[in-house]
């Protein structure tokens, strides 16, 4: 990192309360030679930073395509976020940087729409998911197989797991009832279980609680347990459709701790599409650099998009 980097537009946003440090490289070529995994350790620390569950780069390919880098807050980086990307695809709307209609992350190139606003004042997106049932990200079961709701050994003897990769891998199982500290200890244990999960994976368990509605709670690789997880959520409606516990093909409502989505998921033989639609909250804008080794950043204009959220997410709790 450079002792004095010059400053840079900064949007701090969230989809689902899952907040993020937001930078357009697209338009300085002088942003790529940032060293943005140093970057994200610094300014996603909730107690040094700015605070965030990671860094979102909007860049620009080679074939004109506009995409996302996501960076956790340990500096690795994330093949695709799903509140991520909402809060990238309403920027790159905003900016004209979506004709195409698609943003590409991870190396796959994910279809956006504009969705309605979830109320008044709150701007909604929706990216459709291409889902896969194997992954090399998967140790636990051979290649062609699908592992759907199956005790995954050396695990946990008694939780039943779906393994699906959404550009990251994941693993989710239903519940009756969502146990933090249990979901915690499952995080750190996958950590250790390189034979099971080389590249690490995100954990989550769910409840359904109608055939329409499930709550998740997700462990991120990388961030540790956040308020959501949009691809995280994503996979879980899926697996529920998967196993019949919940309506396939229907709009199933997501709630999590920072607030909800929707996914629906579609079954074309072996192939599944799940569309998420959400919010993408832009709190406030600024600028950020390093001074001296130092990360300085300042807030420049505040919105009321994040009082509108709360206001919201407090009606689904009433």
């Amino acid at each position: 990192m450079n002792s004095t980097m010059q400053q840079f537009e900064i949007i701090k946003c969230h989809g689902s309360g899952n907040d993020f440090i937001m930078v357009d490289i697209s338009r300085n070529p002088a942003l790529q030679q940032v060293d943005w995994s140093a970057f994200a350790r610094v300014a996603s620390s909730r107690t040094e930073g700015i605070g965030s569950d990671g860094l979102l780069l909007v860049e620009r390919h080679a074939d004109g395509v506009y995409g996302m880098d996501m960076l956790n807050p340990d500096g690795t980086h994330a093949e695709m976020c799903g509140n991520g990307i909402r809060c990238v695809a309403r920027l790159a709307a905003e900016r004209g940087y979506l004709e195409s209609g698609v943003l590409r992350s991870g190396g796959r190139d994910y279809k956006i729409a504009e969705a309605e606003p979830i109320t008044e004042g709150i701007k909604a997106f929706a990216v459709e998911i291409p889902i896969r049932r194997w992954s090399s990200d998967f140790g636990f079961f051979a290649d062609g197989e699908s592992f759907v709701g199956r005790v995954i050994e050396g695990l946990d003897p008694e939780l039943c797991f779906t393994a699906l990769n959404l550009g990251n891998p994941h693993i989710v199982a239903a519940v009756q009832k969502i146990d933090m500290a249990k979901l915690q200890q499952l995080g750190e244990r996958v950590i250790d279980a390189k034979d099971l999960f080389p590249c690490g994976v995100n954990v989550s368990l769910y409840e359904c609680r109608s055939r329409g509605e499930i709550f998740v709670a997700t462990y991120e690789r990388g961030a540790g347990i956040t308020l959501s997880c949009g691809t995280a959520m994503t996979a879980s409606a899926t697996a529920a459709s998967l196993l019949n516990l919940v309506d396939c093909a229907s709009r199933v409502e997501v709630r999590n701790r920072g607030g909800k989505v929707s996914c629906q998921t579609t079954l074309e033989g072996d192939a599944i599409t799940t569309r998420l639609e959400g919010n993408a909250t832009f709190e406030w804008w600024g600028s950020a650099g390093f001074v001296d080794g130092k990360l300085d950043f300042v807030i420049e204009r505040v919105s009321n998009e994040g009082e509108l959220w709360n206001r919201f997410v407090s009606t689904l709790n009433s």
